[in-house]
C-alpha cells in the first residue's frame, strides 16, 4: 500500500509524514506544562513584558477606523500610482486629499 502524505508542502520532515506519523510527532508536544520549574519575572523583564503586549499601530488624534469605499478602478490606478511616486501608502495619500478638501472647503 502506498504511504499517503498529509501535506509535502510542510518542512521537512514534516511534509514527508503521514497523518498517523504526524500525529504521533505532534503528541510529544501536547502536554502540559504544569509543574515546570522557572522562575519570575525581574522588575526589568516586567517592564519590558508590559510594553511588548501593547500592540498595533500607535494611536494619532482620536484613533483610527477602518472603512471600505468604492472607487474606479481606473480612479484607484491614479491614486495607488501618485501614492509610489510619493513613497507613501494608499491610505496616507486618500487621507492628505480628505484633509485638502477640508480646508479648500
Amino acid at each position: 500500500m502506498k504511504r499517503k502524505v498529509v501535506n509535502n508542502l510542510l518542512p521537512p520532515p514534516y511534509g514527508g509524514m503521514t497523518a498517523r506519523e504526524l500525529d504521533a510527532e505532534v503528541a510529544k508536544f501536547d502536554r502540559e506544562m504544569v509543574g515546570v520549574p522557572g522562575k519570575a519575572l525581574s522588575s526589568k523583564q516586567k517592564i519590558q513584558h508590559r510594553r511588548a503586549r501593547k500592540m498595533g499601530r500607535p494611536v494619532t488624534g482620536k484613533g483610527a477606523k477602518r472603512i471600505a469605499i468604492t472607487m474606479e478602478r481606473s480612479l484607484l490606478g491614479k491614486v495607488d500610482l501618485y501614492a509610489r511616486k510619493k513613497k507613501m501608502s494608499r491610505s496616507a495619500m486618500i487621507r492628505y486629499g480628505m484633509t485638502m478638501l477640508l480646508k479648500a472647503g
